[in-house]
């Protein structure tokens, strides 16, 4: 499945299957298993009735816009400003005049359950100190482009774990947000799965304050190859509201099975926060087997395509 698959396939599937695991998700976000089965089957979520995405899928916009935006060297405070053109955008309910780029699009102003620790640490001003004590998945949702652009998966790592402190000053955040885009990046290089997740757990183990996000893909790691994943087997890793969780949710749907569509269903149909989940392994699927391997019917009609696959284009011609 992964050979002979280009790089520009594989960012667009990144880009494009976080967004179609977001709005997989997104339809039962807050909803316990025992109403997702009553509502769609004990098979889970395997239907897109709703195309919405939600606040996962635009700040991963947003942080590449961010990237693509920003001079050697200021990634930071271009990342900063990004992510607060986006704050802009969940408190107006259209562009203002003279808004730029992805500030100028309408579909971006709906106010899709934003995470309060993005919201409020972005009211701050964002950056080092605000939420020091939350490890939210915000951070880890929308740090995929950091393994698009960074120039090895190490700075991936590196620039992802510090942006991540914009909204979030939990080191596990930063962590968990890091290992993200050091696999992203290691699949983007044509890295098989296992491989590029061993390589991110590898660097956690000397990562100061990376224990728990280590220890948490560890779970993952082991219960991929003992639980196949399925509607509800993703409850002992957590509900995936914390950044650690997500990830490992994530992972071990990743790792467990490379049926695309099964791994998705199986991420989002769980009693937790379901769009997050679904987005991260959306993004793994699509940078490990390209666009093509996305369910089609889901990748063609999911909101705001054309945008995502412009931003996609973008950083395909930057990196």
């Amino acid at each position: 499945m992964t050979q002979a698959i280009s790089r520009r396939d594989r960012v667009l599937g990144c880009l494009v299957g976080g967004a179609v695991g977001d709005a997989l998700g997104y339809q039962v976000e807050f909803d316990h298993i025992d109403t997702i089965t009553r509502a769609w089957g004990p098979e889970g979520v395997t239907d897109l009735r709703y195309n919405h995405v939600s606040d996962d899928t635009q700040m991963t916009l947003f942080t590449a816009e961010g990237l693509l935006d920003a001079e050697a060297g200021g990634e930071f405070g271009s990342v900063r400003e990004a992510y607060l053109r986006w704050y802009a955008t969940q408190k107006e309910y259209m562009p203002p005049a003279g808004a730029r780029g992805l500030a100028a699009e309408p579909w971006l102003y709906a106010r899709r359950a934003p995470g309060n620790a993005c919201l409020s640490g972005l009211r701050e001003g964002g950056g080092p100190g605000v939420n020091m004590n939350s490890k939210g998945c915000g951070t880890v949702m929308r740090s995929a482009p950091f393994g698009v652009l960074a120039p090895s998966p190490v700075a991936a790592f590196g620039l992802a774990e510090r942006c991540s402190a914009l909204t979030h000053g939990h080191p596990t955040a930063g962590t968990s947000a890091g290992a993200f885009a050091m696999i992203v990046a290691h699949l983007l290089d044509g890295k098989g799965p296992q491989l590029a997740v061993s390589e991110a757990m590898l660097h956690l183990g000397n990562a100061p304050g990376g224990e728990e996000t280590l220890r948490a893909l560890q779970g993952a790691y082991e219960r991929a190859g003992n639980v196949p994943p399925a509607p509800a087997s993703t409850e002992a890793l957590g509900g995936g509201w914390i950044a650690e969780e997500a990830l490992a949710i994530a992972v071990y749907c990743f790792l467990g099975t490379d049926d695309v569509r099964a791994g998705l269903v199986a991420s989002v149909s769980h009693s937790g926060d379901s769009d997050s989940t679904g987005a991260i392994l959306g993004n793994l699927y699509g940078a490990a087997y390209g666009l093509g391997a996305l369910p089609r019917e889901w990748a063609s009609q999911v909101e705001g395509r054309e945008t995502i696959a412009a931003v996609a284009e973008r950083l395909i011609a930057r990196g």
